[in-house]
């Protein structure tokens, strides 16, 4: 089984930074995809950032040029730097990992989830 746990959530004045972290643990052989993605009360959960194993990123049109993901492949961490923050950035942010696990069985696992709030 593999455990993903986000960190870094918080309330943050509009222009305001904050950094998410998100860590996997347990039965990992390889991680092929980490993904940050947000779902905002009374919306859908949509996709924010993505990073693959080879580095490439893609992000979503609203939060080009101000987040910047990024992955720490020895520490199977993954890290969302939000700069510019704005009101309607405001959600719970969560964090989803795919792989293989040793057995050569493939895992997709999320995280709890950690607030993000963007307030005056």
């Amino acid at each position: 089984q593999v455990q993903v746990v986000e960190s870094g959530g918080g309330s943050v004045q509009p222009g305001g930074s904050l950094r998410l972290s998100c860590a996997a643990s347990g039965s990992i052989f390889r991680i092929n995809f980490m993904g940050w993605y947000r779902q905002a009360p009374g919306k859908q959960r949509e996709l924010v950032a993505v990073i693959t194993s080879g580095g490439s990123t893609n992000y979503a049109d609203a939060v080009k040029g101000r987040f910047s993901i990024s992955r720490d492949n020895a520490k199977n961490t993954a890290y969302l730097q939000m700069n510019s923050l704005k009101p309607e950035d405001t959600a719970v942010y969560y964090c989803n990992s795919k792989g293989a696990a040793p057995t050569g069985l493939s895992y997709d696992s999320w995280g709890q989830g950690t607030q993000v709030t963007v307030s005056s």
